[in-house]
């Protein structure tokens, strides 16, 4: 199955044409960008100039929520106020459990969301056995449900956006399908079905989750879904969930990215656990970082890919120490623009050398290798640290001291003896012609400077399938970005597009306006946004709007003050129920907004406490996570 127009060319797909009032979303349209807000829908004055925010910082639409017909109604009066004050750009009605809610903001606003798993279903989390008759009559009931709000939609020239969240399908999806982006498939269908039956397609699709290897496979279902049926609505793309500060955008552009180096995306929003208006310039550089205009043309395009699409493998290479194989991705820091180095430089790739103790002390995002250049070492390292030095530094030493080896181009591999493990650069412009230099104990360092890296990279590994060779590959990234926020972008674009389909066993960033300590961070945090390695604590925090019972960049950040120690742990923050349940049972425990000055408590999918007060809710948190044998205490 096909997932895109070519998964080795960038070229967009094509889509149908959909009018949000006066902006068009679709292949024949920019890609556009929008938010949501966060204030309560019912406070005119926050809404509006929350709005207004949002739209002076380039928000193209502004999605506000409905959870009643009370707020449904109420967006006819900020429409006002926004057409009073000269913004007359498109609103979008957010809605959840609330049909009724629906058909009264269809007639305020161009464009109406609907979440599949929750328009015409509660979420028990049953597991229901289904006879096909059964399971039928079951579709009948949605139909019967949602056709008056397409009809309406259809003739009020309404657009819809029919949003799947992997963390809100329905007890019947989960029942035939599982927690899958298969299932995340067949809930959108179950509505499309519906809208394409009265022939109303002013339709744009997503499929979030805030797993971004889920949520790219769904997407990529998604397309190879349409293209089979011969309809191809436009995409809204997104992680959901995504967190906030460097988490939250290196997470966004693993898995938005991933989608829009492809071809895929017709519109976009970042959802940040921070004030609406800070995501629109991430989405804005997203998308021009995904833009290609410098492109290697590949020496042909092929057939066939080196890994499953829609499934997650990671790719079989043999191990060579612990690079390779089984073993998670390896990070490289660079100091090769050093004169010289000393034990105080390694404290920026996760070394801490104790002088009292005469011992190294380890973080958990400790680079695994350190690439000097000419340098020499005058200290001894931790004895898992692996030096790699350049060809000219390797030879100049009688004998090298024991993890040092030599960084070479592979052009030069044959001046070295086939016994000698060597890190061999190549970049994939010349890989066809050079691969065959590579010896049974090399590691394979691959790089690209052209904006089509992403495919790039995947014709190599295509290319070393096709020779069964399986080095461990070293992914190499040269960023040249000044603005820290543009950087951790760019690696989790190019680096995590990779990643998230099982290639590479490494990543090496390059980044000489960063400060080395921001560049070990992204590595491992691209790493974790693909789930390959876990460094840190995870969360799943869902950016605020209007439905949200508390206020979360605050209660975030007091809960990472707390837990942020806890390695591999995920904890979910979820402003209210829609998707917080859902989340949780991708999250090892939950902090849920189920009331005013309430909060619930969860252990993956399952309720501990109910109506803790706000105060002592994190205390409570903390408790939990205790009680359950997770709980470390931190450092002093």
């Amino acid at each position: 199955m096909r997932y895109c127009k070519n998964p080795y060319q960038q070229q967009r797909l094509d889509t149908v044409e959909v009018r949000v009032g006066s902006v068009g979303i679709g292949s024949n349209f920019p890609i556009r960008v929008q938010s949501m807000t966060t204030a309560d829908t019912l406070d005119t004055n926050n809404a509006v100039e929350e709005s207004v925010r949002m739209l002076d910082a380039g928000c193209e639409i502004v999605r506000l929520t409905a959870p009643s017909k009370r707020e449904a109604e109420h967006l006819k009066i900020i429409k006002t106020a926004l057409s009073e004050r000269g913004y007359h750009q498109p609103l979008v009605a957010d809605i959840h459990f609330t049909p009724n809610a629906a058909e009264i903001a269809a007639l305020h606003v161009e464009k109406v969301r609907v979440n599949p798993g929750n328009y015409a279903d509660k979420k028990k989390f049953e597991e229901i056995e289904y006879t096909d008759e059964s399971y039928r009559a079951e579709l009948l009931r949605i139909e019967e449900k949602f056709t008056p709000l397409v009809l309406l939609c259809k003739s009020l020239g309404r657009a819809m956006r029919i949003g799947t969240n992997h963390g809100s399908l329905s007890d019947r999806i989960l029942s035939r399908y599982g927690d899958t982006p298969e299932g995340m498939v067949a809930s959108a269908y179950e509505f499309i079905e519906v809208c394409e039956k009265h022939d109303f397609l002013n339709l744009v699709i997503s499929m979030k989750a805030s797993n971004t290897l889920v949520m790219v496979q769904a997407y990529r279902l998604l397309v190879a879904e349409m293209l089979k049926r011969g309809r191809n609505y436009p995409l809204h793309l997104g992680v959901t969930e995504a967190g906030d500060g460097e988490d939250g955008r290196i997470k966004s552009a693993v898995g938005i990215g991933s989608l829009l180096v492809d071809g895929l995306g017709d519109t976009v929003r970042v959802s940040l656990t921070e004030a609406p208006e800070y995501e629109i310039p991430v989405a804005q550089k997203l998308i021009e970082i995904t833009h290609q205009t410098t492109t290697a043309n590949l020496p042909y395009l092929p057939e066939h890919l080196p890994y499953d699409p829609f499934t997650f493998e990671r790719r079989d290479s043999f191990a060579l120490g612990t690079i390779g194989g089984r073993q998670v991705p390896v990070v490289i820091a660079d100091f090769s623009n050093l004169t010289s180095i000393s034990p105080a430089n390694l404290y920026a790739c996760g070394y801490n050398y104790s002088t009292v103790l005469d011992k190294w002390n380890l973080q958990d995002a400790a680079a695994d290798c350190i690439y000097i250049g000419d340098n020499s070492l005058d200290f001894e390292l931790p004895g898992t640290l692996r030096v790699l030095v350049n060809e000219y530094a390797w030879k100049s030493k009688v004998q090298q001291p024991p993890n040092f080896y030599p960084f070479i181009d592979v052009k030069n591999r044959n001046d070295f003896s086939d016994e000698q493990p060597c890190f061999c650069e190549v970049t994939v412009e010349d890989l066809a012609t050079n691969v065959k230099r590579l010896k049974k104990k090399d590691v394979l360092v691959l790089s690209s400077s052209y904006d089509n890296r992403v495919q790039q990279f995947r014709w190599a590994f295509m290319l070393l399938d096709a020779r069964k060779i399986q080095n461990p590959v070293i992914l190499k990234i040269h960023s040249q970005a000044a603005d820290r926020e543009r950087f951790q972008l760019e690696i989790g674009v190019y680096a995590g597009s990779i990643f998230v389909d099982g290639l590479g066993d490494g990543i090496w960033i390059q980044a000489p306006n960063q400060p080395k300590t921001e560049v070990n961070k992204v590595a491992f945090g691209v790493l974790q946004a693909t789930r390959l390695r876990i460094s840190k604590t995870e969360y799943i925090s869902c950016p605020s709007c209007g439905r949200t019972l508390f206020d979360l960049q605050e209660t975030t950040a007091k809960i990472r003050s707390r837990t942020s120690h806890l390695k591999g742990l995920k904890i979910g923050i979820m402003g209210c129920i829609v998707n917080g349940p859902g989340e949780m049972a991708d999250a090892d425990y939950g902090y849920v907004g189920s009331g005013p000055g309430k909060i619930t408590l969860y252990k993956e999918k399952e309720v501990v406490r109910k109506n803790v007060d706000t105060e002592d809710a994190v205390d409570a948190l903390i408790e939990l996570i205790k009680s359950h044998g997770d709980w470390i205490e931190p450092n002093p």
